[in-house]
């Protein structure tokens, strides 16, 4: 099993690549948690996310033979780069394989940093079966996303910079997709003070681990469903498994929707930019999935930030519904003068703002003389939106909410 010399090893050769990512107080968090909350921010990692890591530990432990043969992997993104930016450095061919519909961003990144791409599969588990078909065809050394000990090690480094920096720290949450980045950390803080908590956080649609560790054997899903793709495999490793048993505390999951809520204050008011695999564990804290207590020292790990832009756009807008700060309404208007005017007036009296307006007379669900009206409108809250439907409806308009 993993153990905390492994990972002590890992550092020097992941100190060539990688950088020690800041670990930053967060007022804001903190007043909106009652806890003491620290930022670690690999999201400000090179290539992006904490799998350089790993990926450099793994390739620079290869022997010549290896190195000389070249490496193949699977990974839905951040892994792909990681390995793809170690190779290059270390001058080794590599051939990533990512599932067909793994974020455009992600591949081209992964190309510009080196490596050939292949697209197989629909998800992470079919793109790795396809990676071990090149492995045996071509000869080339597999590095595995997480089921790996010495690619656990290089993500272990991030434990070992989080007590150094923060001797006093009492709980670290962190994402769990195949266990490669808890098991590392887990080791290298559970090691060095057992007395500190370790959580993990699944998205509701990829949870895996609590079913795991409520049978004592890997459970593995039908399939994945969620925004946070980099976090989306249907299974956890065998060897992060065993380390997730002994070492972390708990496992708890968060919805998509408070994925999204959590990607938002981050952008807002850290003005950092968080994928959705790498917000779920303030996501756990804002939501409450996680007890602690009053002013507990606690560690969110936000692992990256490679978040497509077109999923970026769907995400802010679900995070701004979430928190009331946007709604989209329909009703049905007599077609005569002024009466667009009468629901414009009561929206603006409300002081809400208008983004977009849908007229339509033609919809054969409404009478010949009427007509149908979607408003899309910037809202402060969900007391103001509950304001604005009032009087709204107070006004006689019969308003359906959409979004």
């Amino acid at each position: 099993m993993l153990e905390l010399a492994d990972i002590l090893d890992a550092r020097v050769r992941v100190a060539e690549t990688a950088r020690r990512t800041p670990l930053d107080y967060s007022h804001t968090f903190s007043a909106m948690t009652d806890a003491k909350v620290h930022l670690k921010q690999e999201t400000f990692q090179r290539t992006g996310s904490f799998k350089i890591r790993g990926a450099t530990n793994r390739i620079e432990t290869l022997s010549d033979a290896e190195k000389e043969a070249g490496v193949v992997t699977a990974s839905a993104g951040n892994h792909a780069q990681g390995v793809a930016l170690a190779a290059t450095k270390s001058g080794v061919d590599a051939k990533i394989v990512m599932p067909e519909n793994a974020p455009i961003s992600k591949i081209k990144a992964t190309r510009d940093y080196g490596a050939t791409v292949v697209l197989d599969g629909e998800d992470y588990n079919e793109a790795q079966a396809k990676a071990h078909e090149i492995e045996e065809t071509e000869g080339r050394t597999y590095v595995h996303a997480f089921d790996d000990e010495k690619v656990m090690a290089g993500q272990g480094t991030i434990g070992l910079e989080i007590v150094e920096d923060l001797p006093e720290v009492e709980t670290v949450v962190v994402p769990i997709g195949g266990g490669g980045l808890i098991s590392g950390i887990a080791t290298a803080v559970k090691e060095q003070k057992p007395d500190a908590r370790v959580v993990g956080v699944q998205a509701e649609g990829a949870s895996s681990v609590a079913t795991s560790l409520e049978k004592g054997e890997i459970h593995t899903l039908d399939s994945v469903d969620t925004i946070a793709d980099g976090i989306a495999t249907r299974n956890v490793g065998t060897d992060p498994f065993d380390v997730i048993e002994k070492h972390v505390d708990e496992v708890v999951t968060v919805s998509d929707s408070e994925i999204a809520v959590a990607v938002t204050h981050l952008l807002e008011r850290a003005k950092t930019l968080v994928e959705g695999a790498g917000a779920v564990p303030l996501a756990a804290l804002l939501s409450g999935a996680i007890d602690y207590d009053e002013d507990e020292i606690i560690v969110p790990v936000l692992s990256g930030g490679n978040i497509d832009m077109n999923t970026l756009t769907t995400v802010i807008m679900r995070g701004l519904v979430e928190t009331g700060r946007y709604v989209k309404i329909r009703t049905v208007l007599k077609d005569r003068p002024g009466a667009l005017g009468d629901l414009l007036g009561v929206i603006s009296r409300e002081k809400a703002n208008i983004y977009g307006i849908q007229h339509d007379r033609t919809s054969r669900d409404i009478a010949m003389n009427a007509a149908e009206v979607e408003v899309d409108i910037e809202t402060r809250g969900h007391d103001h939106v509950e304001e604005l439907l009032a009087a709204l409806r107070e006004d006689g308009f019969d308003v359906e909410v959409l979004v």
